[in-house]
């Protein structure tokens, strides 16, 4: 059986219904990543949250903006290239995954070190509890920081504490310029690697630089001999510095930027996958019993028994 709410109101609602029956629900809004964080029971009732989608605020001169959680990261991209700006959340999977998703997930990407992590965009949210509470944390422009901790706390959860209905993000400027490169170095060349981690660091770094696997190599058609996937992103002269810099580094060759949507495609190495909760499973029960009384949002995924 699966409930599919358009707003927060009917969210609540059915939240407070199975608040009261005890009735576990499966909080899903693309079905992306359902099987990625834990365990819940089969006999779950699906809780459908991608119809509560749509841009609420977007404040291009703030660069801020505020949309429903089941807004595809695709949808936001849409927006906000008129303005000049994006949202450089670009997880793991691609465009097409909801907000609300990401954010419950923090599923981060290529981009995180450079450009933040979802708890590091993510300056307000909405989100209802398990007794089916509407509750708000942080705000919706860069100033306002009441709650939140409230914010962090939900963004990772995995929809264990709350389904989350609505986020606002901060955005950034896209880059005047914007190329990609592929550098292959020799592998086992230390000396080559050291320069590469030198230039990363350096006053030209790049947006991104990640070293590809065979199987990345070979959906870019790129022989696979140390290949590092290079973003540089700026104003004309220090995409200029920044593109002298990686010449100097080994045999680079310039790729469409779509070689990035096709390498998060292909999906998060390990280590990129964030652990539901976070914290240790003895303060985890307590969040849990806090936001979820019943443990009925995605039961079992902070661990807890569900039987």
């Amino acid at each position: 059986m699966t409930t599919q709410a358009s707003s927060t109101a009917e969210l609540a609602a059915a939240v407070r219904d199975a608040f009261g029956q005890g009735t576990p629900l499966r909080i899903r809004g693309r079905g992306t990543w359902l099987d990625a964080g834990g365990a819940v029971p089969p006999g779950a009732a699906a809780l459908d949250v991608s119809g509560i989608a749509g841009i609420v605020e977007y404040v291009a001169g703030d660069l801020t903006l505020t949309a429903g959680a089941g807004t595809t990261l695709a949808d936001l991209d849409a927006a906000t290239a008129a303005h000049g700006q994006w949202c450089p959340l670009l997880p793991w999977g691609g465009d097409d995954v909801t907000l609300g998703a990401v954010m419950a997930t923090a599923t981060t990407g290529p981009f995180a070190l450079t450009l933040g992590r979802p708890r590091d965009l993510a300056i307000g949210l909405e989100f209802v509890d398990g007794t089916g509470t509407i509750i708000r944390g942080g705000g919706r422009v860069v100033k306002n920081v009441a709650g939140f901790d409230l914010t962090r706390l939900l963004v990772g959860s995995w929809g264990a504490l709350g389904a989350i209905t609505e986020v606002s993000v901060r955005l950034r400027a896209r880059p005047k310029v914007d190329e990609t490169w592929a550098l292959a170095l020799e592998p086992g060349d230390a000396p080559a690697g050291e320069r590469l981690r030198a230039f990363e660091r350096g006053p030209y770094a790049p947006l991104a630089s990640w070293p590809l696997d065979r199987a990345a190599c070979a959906n870019l058609g790129l022989v696979a001999r140390g290949t590092t996937l290079i973003r540089l992103g700026g104003n004309t002269s220090f995409v200029a510095a920044s593109r002298a810099a990686v010449r100097t580094l080994g045999e680079a060759e310039r790729l469409d930027a779509s070689a990035w949507t096709a390498v998060r495609a292909l999906g998060a190495p390990g280590s990129e996958v964030a652990a539901p909760g976070g914290f240790p499973d003895r303060v985890s029960r307590r969040v849990k019993a806090e936001f979820d009384p019943r443990h009925i949002l995605n039961p079992g995924i902070l661990g807890e028994a569900t039987s």
